[in-house]
């Protein structure tokens, strides 16, 4: 049987096979141990886990060498170990192999950030090729890896030379008949594996870590290439929109809210009793915080004292959720008030101009808007999202990059404003300094300022200012979150003493948590992040502890500040909800779920569901039966935010 699935001008084929499918193998069997402690191990589960893993693998596999295969077949005998065979050949392996063993490597990296096989993140870096690959500068030892990668080439071609595999390639007498079958062979298990199997078949297992060790990183990064926007209708469990519509509208209601258009819209005035105050607005996301790392939730490290003491004198919301994983995620909830769409962030796709975000209240009450990143703002089309939606930008252009256009003002962190700069800017001090000279500037414009900024420290290679901190830079997580909290308080001490200070008010909300991977599909307790509003006159500090998202802090903001204001926003005032609103929206790429109180109900992208019990405790999560209503809310709220953006119902009117 081998014969005929590899004659001699077939033996690099069985060496690549080879070659390839151990190491998947030794790259699977080192994540099962990495996460052991997170795996619910059972033999049985082993086995499934290592089986459906080779089929995938060698799915995978198969895309390559049919193509060569079909190279083989075509080529004449007469061509055999030709100059031109031996060129192709050579270099083809050699190549191949080499981005084969890099892919491999890879993966350990990305589980390592991610615990995930390659996914949508890997997809969206490789549109960021500056950003990702002074990132990998940053944090790893490049020269060592490129050498381990050399050698290993090296060594796979002298164990398939040893072996004879080139020299039974080139010489040989096989004809196209003997050829046929093994073509075939490759290209019945390519066809069988591109029409009939999905990414999404490997989740055999209640558990995450399992499902994502089970899969190809490979196969898993071209799935994620092809569903990096998905369609709600297609993918997702629908219902009429006059009902998904009636029921949204009832959701996001407020006592004294009043409807202003038609029935596929959400379109209200919000009114708010009180004299109206306009004071500056300064809102400040913190990259990769989560709510654990805080004092107030347990945390004895003390990583971050000033965000703790503020915290303590501020309106501190102590059970508000991040809506996604991602930083663009977060920017989403934080400037649409929007469920999280299915696939990729608005702030990355297409149309995303001219539409209603907070910017848009902003203006209605005479503010100026500024979003202040200490990177280019050209990573993750975030230039272009807050450009084309009314804000004036202040970012860290990179020399290579073309200018962007958009209408509003781009203004520069120039060379002599750095003292330090990483792959993804500058230091979250440099960029507090640019933001304090920027609001001086405004404030002598005599016109109320809203100003969003967007730190980066927290982030690997998770490098900052030498001898600043007790833990070097570089050296790990807790070393960047005691770097932000002190640039942090360096902030706040200098803003204090500004003459606009006492008439702004300050929004801190994470972006999103760190480190969100998990047993479960939705990983419950990794969505809790801290939210703070500061320095808002004449309220006295205290904790709110309903339960609320991302999408609410705005509308939350604008009814302390008793404003009255046309909305196109999904988010509600927190200080108005009654128990049966308090409601949290977290998704990922693919699942989309509804939190309410310990129920958990999470949409599918096959159209299905399940509802859960969870269990705050220890996180875990219990299917129940489906709760029919708890369904249509999830549905409403979902399939009304994806309607709304795909049909421009999201957009000014012009």
């Amino acid at each position: 049987m081998l014969k005929l699935l590899f004659p001699k001008r077939f033996s690099l084929v069985k060496t690549f096979a080879a070659t390839f499918l151990v190491f998947a193998f030794i790259i699977r069997l080192t994540l099962y141990f990495w996460s052991f402690s997170e795996i619910d191990f059972s033999f049985l589960n082993f086995i499934e886990i290592f089986g459906i893993g080779f089929l995938f693998d060698l799915g995978c596999l198969s895309y390559i060498l049919t193509f060569y295969s079909i190279y083989l077949l075509l080529l004449p005998t007469k061509f055999y170990g030709s100059k031109l065979d031996k060129i192709l050949t050579n270099t083809t392996y050699a190549l191949v192999l080499f981005f084969m063993i890099f892919s491999f490597l890879a993966e350990l990296t990305f589980w390592g950030e991610y615990q995930k096989r390659f996914n949508f993140i890997a997809v969206d870096y490789l549109l960021y090729t500056y950003e990702v690959v002074q990132n990998i500068n940053q944090s790893y030892p490049i020269p060592f890896i490129v050498g381990i990668l050399i050698i290993a080439t090296f060594l796979s071609i002298k164990i398939a030379k040893n072996k004879n595999a080139f020299s039974d390639t080139f010489n040989n007498t096989n004809s196209f008949k003997t050829k046929i079958i093994p073509t075939l062979f490759w290209m019945l298990i390519l066809g069988s594996f591109h029409l009939n199997v999905k990414n999404s078949q490997a989740e055999k297992f209640i558990n995450q870590y399992e499902n994502e060790i089970t899969k190809s990183g490979i196969y898993s990064f071209f799935a994620a290439y092809n569903t990096s926007e998905l369609n709600y209708n297609e993918f997702y469990q629908t219902k009429p929109l006059d009902n998904i519509y009636n029921s949204v509208r009832e959701l996001i209601l407020a006592e004294n809210d009043s409807l202003t258009s038609t029935t596929t819209s959400i379109k209200r005035t919000i009114f708010n009793e009180g004299e109206e105050q306009t004071p500056n607005v300064i809102f400040i996301g913190l990259e990769s915080v989560s709510a654990k790392f805080m004092e107030r939730f347990g945390n004895e490290k003390n990583l971050v004292p000033t965000i703790d003491s503020l915290a303590k004198k501020s309106i501190f919301f102590t059970n508000l959720q991040a809506t996604g994983t991602r930083t663009i995620r977060g920017m989403e909830a934080l400037a649409l008030c929007i469920p999280p769409t299915p696939g990729r962030s608005i702030v990355k796709r297409e149309n995303n101009n001219n539409l209603f975000t907070i910017g848009e209240v902003f203006k209605q009450k005479g503010y100026t808007r500024t979003f202040f990143y200490g990177g280019d703002g050209h990573f993750d089309n975030m230039n272009i999202f807050f450009g084309n939606n009314g804000f004036d930008i202040v970012d860290r252009k990179k020399k290579h990059r073309l200018n962007e256009e958009f209408p509003t003002e781009r203004i520069q962190i120039t060379d002599d404003e750095v003292t330090f700069e990483n792959a993804w800017g500058v230091c979250d001090g440099d960029l507090f300094d640019k933001v304090l000279k920027v609001a001086d500037e405004q404030h002598k414009a005599q016109k109320p300022f809203f100003n969003f900024i967007m730190t980066s420290t927290n982030h690997k290679p998770y490098t900052y200012p030498d001898g600043i901190i007790d833990i070097p830079s570089g050296k790990n997580s807790e070393g960047a979150l005691k770097y932000t909290d002190w640039a942090f308080n360096k902030f706040f001490k200098e803003a204090k003493n500004k003459p606009w200070f006492k008439n702004t008010v300050f929004v801190i909300v994470s972006d999103h948590c760190a480190h969100s991977a998990g047993r479960s599909e939705i990983n419950v307790e990794s969505y809790h992040i801290p939210a703070i509003i500061y320095n808002l006159q004449n309220k006295i500090p205290e904790e709110v502890s309903k339960l609320s998202s991302q999408i609410d802090i705005f509308p939350t903001l604008f009814g302390y500040l008793n404003w009255t204001y046309e909305s196109n926003l999904f988010g509600k005032d927190i200080t108005k909800m009654k128990p049966k609103d308090e409601r949290a929206l977290i998704a990922n790429h693919r699942k989309l779920g509804l939190l309410k109180g310990d129920k958990l109900l999470i949409l599918d992208n096959y159209k299905g569901h399940t509802f859960y019990q969870w269990n705050s405790e220890n996180n875990k999560l219990t299917i129940k039966n489906t709760d029919s209503l708890f369904l249509n809310e999830t549905i409403s709220y979902y399939q009304t935010a994806f309607d709304l953006f795909k049909n421009d119902g999201l957009k000014l009117k012009k």
